[in-house]
């Protein structure tokens, strides 16, 4: 298993070869036979042409398939991978049909189908490529056999989060950090990975070392400040290293570049769906005769507060009671506003708010003034959060749920903030898609729950702390 380790990035490096490649050559041969003739283009295309044409199309299927996370076999289950190819192809091919409509003058609209076809092609390519190398990994790297060792902080959230992928991990054995030091080393000798939990930094670092000096692979639960130093640049002007932390959030062209974005695609995205906004609209007031949209404070960049719109999902009088999450099954929601949430259509409306400024397309989630103020008393770091603007998706709306606790939600978004650039906001986009109808990342809070917040975050807190 260990010598086999060694080769799993060559082995999945030519896999992605492969389906690259395969889906380039489809391209080549429908470019060869059905496209490059005189009486589309005009004129016998020039022989380096072709391979330009041929190799830009590889590129762009390489971009997709990164954009989309269709290339991770073994990180992700089989259907998100097939999904993500699904994406991509479809994509690569609306992109390279535009590229040959003008390479033939508009002359190609009228020459659709071969080009449907290469898609028809292409999508069982990935498919069959998607099943046959998960069966290929699975039976070269099989679930590793990995030992928890945790403090007083109750584990189960963690160890569910992991049995939930028994094709990656088996947890063969949980010990409780208070057996002592020596015990836990003699343990792990006998496994092929650690996943350490919440525990103080101490501990944490003498279990680190330990993995490091055995050279077993190490799973940690990171720490706010662990998020800050992954970003941190390096600094060698003499024999002691440094870490730089700038902390000043995005840079001028960086907000230029985001801003620009951000209307660019708003304006688009409005243009195209307004037809299904105005019919979701029309359901909402059908329903029960109520107003269509639904503003609420939340906070934005630096603690601005601002309203965010949203179609109305609940009733009219929902918070008659007072500020509160959605909760599992809650009653207070509509027909018609399940249905939105669950396709999360009734978040369409904060593109407006995007084009004034209030939120980006990607960013932390906009939180409630009133349970951000609740949050912050048990973690005061989740201010750290308004150091960019809300965002319509994000790494945590991505990578987290509705109902995940605020201590986990602030290290999403912190890892959003400290590794911003261009092409992740593109990554997050590209996912959000993805995510539209998995039903789990709009799942509410319990139902004795007003916020996200759990018991554990406090302790959390202070093990970051410590």
């Amino acid at each position: 298993m260990i010598k086999r380790e060694r080769y799993k990035r060559l082995v999945m490096f030519l896999a992605s070869v492969l389906v690259i490649g395969l889906q380039t050559f489809n391209f080549a041969y429908v470019w060869f036979t059905e496209y490059n003739f005189r009486e589309v283009i005009g004129s016998v295309y020039w022989r380096r042409g072709h391979w330009a044409l041929i190799v830009l199309y590889g590129v762009i299927v390489y971009i997709m398939s990164k954009l989309f996370g269709a290339l991770k076999v073994g990180y992700m289950r089989v259907l998100d991978v097939i999904i993500s190819q699904i994406l991509s192809v479809v994509c690569t091919n609306v992109i390279a049909y535009l590229q040959l409509a003008l390479i033939g003058r508009w002359k190609f609209m009228s020459h659709a189908g071969p080009m449907l076809g290469l898609t028809a092609v292409n999508l069982a390519v990935v498919i069959v490529w998607v099943i046959f190398m998960r069966w290929i990994y699975t039976r070269i790297y099989p679930p590793r056999q990995v030992i928890m060792i945790y403090d007083s902080d109750n584990p189960e959230k963690l160890l569910k989060n992991i049995s939930s992928r028994k094709d990656k991990y088996v947890i063969s054995e949980a010990v409780y950090l208070g057996n002592g030091m020596d015990y836990i080393k003699e343990r792990i000798l006998h496994y092929q990975g650690v996943i350490v939990g919440d525990m103080p930094s101490h501990e944490r670092n003498l279990l680190v070392k330990y993995c490091f000096e055995k050279n077993i692979r190490c799973y940690c639960s990171p720490k706010i400040s662990d998020i800050m130093i992954m970003s941190s640049e390096k600094i060698h002007m003499f024999d002691t290293p440094l870490l730089l932390f700038r902390n000043r959030g995005l840079t001028v062209e960086q907000q230029a570049i985001k801003r620009v974005f951000d209307v660019a695609v708003s304006l688009l995205m409005l243009v195209v769906l307004s037809p299904l906004m105005v019919l979701i609209a029309l359901l909402i007031k059908l329903y029960d005769g109520g107003p269509v949209f639904y503003t609420q404070e939340r906070l934005t960049q630096n603690g601005r507060i601002f309203h965010v719109y949203k179609f109305r999902s609940m009733r009219v009088d929902s918070e008659k009671n007072g500020a509160r999450l959605a909760m599992k099954n809650d009653s207070r929601v509509t027909p018609v506003g399940k249905v939105l949430r669950n396709i999360h259509f009734d978040e369409l409306p904060q593109l407006f708010n995007i084009i004034r400024g209030d939120m980006s397309l990607v960013g932390p989630r906009p939180e409630r003034p009133e349970i951000a103020a609740l949050y912050e008393e048990e973690i005061p770091e989740f201010s750290y959060r308004l150091k960019m603007k809300a965002g319509l998706t994000g790494y945590a709306q991505v990578y987290g749920k509705y109902n995940t606790t605020p201590y986990d939600k602030l290290k999403l978004d912190l890892t959003y903030i400290e590794n911003y650039s261009f092409f992740l906001d593109l990554q997050l986009i590209a996912t959000t898609v993805k995510i539209l109808f998995q039903k789990e990342n709009t799942e509410g809070v319990e139902q004795w729950q007003t916020t996200a917040a759990v018991k554990k975050d406090r302790k959390s807190r202070r093990q970051d702390q410590d």
